[in-house]
């Protein structure tokens, strides 16, 4: 069943039924969801979307789920009221339209003849929200209406905002003047911030305090004020401030009314606080509010919006027989990885929102999805990530990026966090070109006393790994690895601690993981080649005799017969094994290890991955592991701790399944590898939303299992790391348009049925318009390479750097 389509031409997810039951489908205020689109939208960078998310009002588990956000109440003259958002009034609407796009979200509903149509977007370089109201009168009479706007601010704190009340219902302060409801509570001490909500025209009342506005036994469906008509005029003195501005509004037959709303954040320089002493210094959000007097500035900043993202989205376009996959890769795939660069994991629209730092393996994976877009701040993400490291080569497990430390909470001992350094600086390199990066000095624990080159740093993560072997020679686990859900020095039974942070039950110094062993091998390698071309020749022979030695232990200790095993627990014994009574086989593992090569030459990881088919294939993805965990093991840690189905207990974990689609384009099994990734790939889920229930256009962290009662069902949309690894998998593998250190390979894998494609590919300053041709239906094998009416040797194309177009025509065969 659909709920709504692809408007391609306009790029944008169009939803035309308001009352369904499903969380994803309205946004309309819902504030997680919306600050990731908004404030992502802007192309600002995480640093200002942190603050400018601290706003409006985030209250994260509010029942029923798409309460609390931005709202404007039409009320009529027979004393009908409605939201054109359909939520939160939920009155019926003759017309409903909620259009998805990058950046914005422009919702349309009409009542009673009058349209009402709200576009809600940050622009560039503007630390605010964009709330364009327009209203039309269809009718064909003249109509009074009473306008009220609505938000909720949060007390800058969003923690503190939800537990500290005995001091937070006293310290809620606000200022009017003319039409402009600034908030700012705590300012006069310790803050130098504050937020206002704007509007373009005179105001005829308002009000700033929550109680007053709503009622004390009503809800956001129904606010006394809205239901009575009129406004308090309230001054918000402690408890919850708002910002609600009314106004009366006439509206001749076929009249348009435009009203522009801003919600903006303003810091103030200490020694520039005030206007006069009690007053905020007012002066940045008036000139704020000066940007946006008419529609024409509205729609200048939507232009500017709109070029800003078609230059990000088409370096690297295709077009192939398949609309959907076009529209995944072109378009949406790439949003969201661009979503996770500016927030990465630290909200989500199911999640508490409140940021406990990015992850530091998380957003190096991330930045395999968007290097190719903002190469410059990927190379920044890179060094800001690489400070955070100890001197033995391990790191915080998580960065805070307004700090820009480690998280001393969580801290480290995830023994394959290093490793995805030197990946991420890899795919860097590759896409740029830029090798100086390498020499960039980088602190230590962001020490400046303690600083090395990035190279240093890379070499000391490799050798961590090195220094930090178990009993078998495989990686030692630590608290987790990939999985942090499997915590195998944990032997936690104290219900409110963490599985990952709690003090480890053992030394440590046994348990091992070969999906440690399959990066290490896959990162070792791109280790190895970055010391050949820096000339390091000794420090490559000695680094790729340690990559061959896993190898070799991975194929003797980490084998299980059909399949690669997932671990060693803390006493020695296996995990992930046929041995096992629950838990046999484990995904991780088969992806990574063939990734990196692992088995390829002596038929193991066409094994391996003959069984990840056999025993982890559902209609909606790869399963984490078989069979479910049906009881807790103290031994194994939180990943025994959830339902079967679910999570990381046999959930769909999509992150990993487009390894296994990578692997088998290793083997050269393309219609495998395509399979893999349309299981998980939204836009194929479109015809399921009955049953998925989030976003057809971004891809969720996890999908219920087939042992959950709801398989098939997604969660926990937008922040994960399948984007990037969905887009590497797709545009790189499959498509098999790759960077190297040298430059573009064509190496597709494709279903045998496929005719061909085209790809236009940005790279090194010059643009590869790339037609790829399959006459003889093969999966994979490249037959000849013409660039520009030359034919070349290989399946390397040149390098140009010359700004030019390059045609390059490719027959596989």
């Amino acid at each position: 069943m659909r709920f709504g389509y692809f408007d391609d031409v306009n790029r944008e997810y169009v939803i035309t039924t308001p009352q369904t039951p499903y969380p994803w489908i309205n946004y309309l205020g819902t504030e997680d969801f919306f600050s990731i689109i908004s404030h992502m939208a802007g192309g600002y960078c995480f640093y200002k979307d942190a603050r400018l998310r601290r706003i409006t009002r985030f209250r994260y588990n509010n029942v029923p789920t798409d309460a609390g956000g931005r709202y404007f109440y039409i009320r009529e003259e027979n004393g009908d009221f409605w939201t054109p958002t359909w939520m939160p009034v939920r009155k019926d609407l003759s017309f409903f339209e909620a259009r998805h796009g990058l950046g914005y979200t422009k919702i349309t509903g009409e009542r009673n003849g009058l349209r009402a149509t709200i576009t809600y977007f940050v622009p560039r370089h503007f630390t605010g929200e964009v709330h364009y109201l327009v209203l039309e009168n269809k009718a064909e009479k003249p109509r009074k209406i009473k306008l009220f706007s609505f938000i909720e601010f949060c007390l800058w704190n969003a923690l503190d905002d939800m537990t500290n009340f005995q001091r937070n219902y006293s310290t809620g302060e606000v200022e009017i003047e003319g039409s402009v409801i600034y908030h700012k509570t705590e300012y006069r001490e310790r803050r130098n911030h504050y937020a206002f909500y704007s509007v373009n025209q005179p105001i005829d009342g308002f009000d700033t305090d929550r109680e007053s506005f709503i009622g004390l036994y009503s809800g956001f469906e129904a606010p006394q004020a809205v239901v009575e008509g009129k406004p308090r005029n309230s001054v918000a003195s402690g408890w919850a401030p708002i910002a609600s501005h009314y106004l009366e509004i006439e509206l001749a037959p076929s009249e348009k009314k435009e009203l522009i709303f801003i919600l903006g954040y303003v810091e103030n320089p200490e020694e520039e606080k005030w206007e006069k002493p009690g007053v905020i210094n007012k002066k940045r959000a008036k000139e704020m509010i000066e940007k946006f007097k008419t529609g024409e500035d509205v729609e200048h900043a939507l232009k500017e919006l709109r070029e800003y993202w078609d230059d990000l989205l088409g370096r690297i376009q295709v077009e192939t027989h398949d609309e959907k996959l076009n529209r995944m890769v072109n378009i949406w795939n790439q949003y969201q990885c661009m979503v996770t660069f500016n927030i990465s994991r630290s909200a989500s629209y199911f999640e508490s929102g409140i940021s406990r730092g990015i992850g530091f393996r998380d957003s190096n994976q991330d930045i395999l999805g968007f290097v190719h877009m903002i190469p410059e701040k990927a190379r920044q993400r890179i060094l800001d990530l690489a400070s955070i490291q100890f001197e033995d080569g391990s790191t915080y497990h998580q960065f805070q990026p307004l700090t820009k430390k480690g998280n001393n909470e969580i801290g480290g001992g995830f023994n394959d966090d290093p490793l995805w350094l030197i990946l991420s600086t890899s795919a860097y390199i590759k896409e740029t070109g830029d090798w100086s990066i390498l020499g960039e000095e980088v602190p230590f624990d962001n020490d400046p006393n303690k600083k090395a080159s990035l190279f240093e740093h890379l070499k000391r993560s490799f050798y961590f790994t090195v220094n930090n072997l178990g009993p078998h020679g495989l990686p030692l686990i630590g608290r987790a690895d990939w999985n942090d859900c499997l915590n195998l020095n944990c032997f936690s039974k104290n219900p409110d601690e963490s599985f990952q942070t709690t003090v480890n039950a053992l030394d440590g110094r046994v348990a091992e993981s070969v999906f440690i062993a399959g990066l290490f091998v896959l990162a070792g390698k791109e280790f190895v080649e970055i010391c050949k071309r820096r000339g390091l020749e000794e420090e490559a022979r000695e680094a790729e005799k340690h990559v061959n030695k896993m190898i070799e232990t991975t194929l003797k200790y980490g084998w299980d017969g059909e399949w690669f095993l997932r671990a060693y627990d803390a006493f020695g014994r296996k995990v992930g094994s046929k041995e096992c009574e629950e838990g046999k086989i484990f995904i991780e593992p088969q992806g990574m290890c063939v990734m990196a090569g692992i088995g390829v030459d002596n038929g193991y990881a066409e094994k391996a991955l003959d069984s990840v088919k056999k025993y982890l294939d559902t209609p909606y993805g790869l399963v984490l592991q078989q069979p479910a965990y049906s009881r807790y093991y103290i031994e194994l840690g939180e990943i025994s701790s959830y339902p079967p189905g679910y999570k990381e207990n046999a959930g769909i974990f999509c992150h990993n399944n487009p390894w296994v689609a990578i692997a088998e384009t290793v083997i050269g099994r393309g219609d495998r590898a395509f399979e893999i990734y349309r299981k998980i790939t939204p836009a194929y889920l479109e015809d399921i939303s009955e049953i998925h229930r989030t976003e057809p256009y971004v891809y969720a962290q996890m999908v219920a299992g087939k042992d959950a009662p709801r398989h098939g069902e997604a969660k926990n949309s937008w922040l994960t790391g399948t984007a990037a690894w969905s887009f590497v998998a797709i545009t790189q593998h499959i498509l098999g348009i790759r960077p190297t250190y040298d430059s573009l390979v064509v190496d597709p894998c494709i279903p045998k049925e496929w005719e061909g494609f085209r790809i236009t590919r940005k790279f090194r300053g010059s643009i590869y318009d790339i037609t790829v041709k399959n006459p003889s239906h093969v999966s994979k094998g490249v037959k000849e390479i013409i660039v520009d009416g030359k034919k070349i040797e290989g399946q390397v194309l040149p390098v140009f750097e010359d700004g030019k177009v390059h045609r390059v025509e490719v027959v596989m065969g």
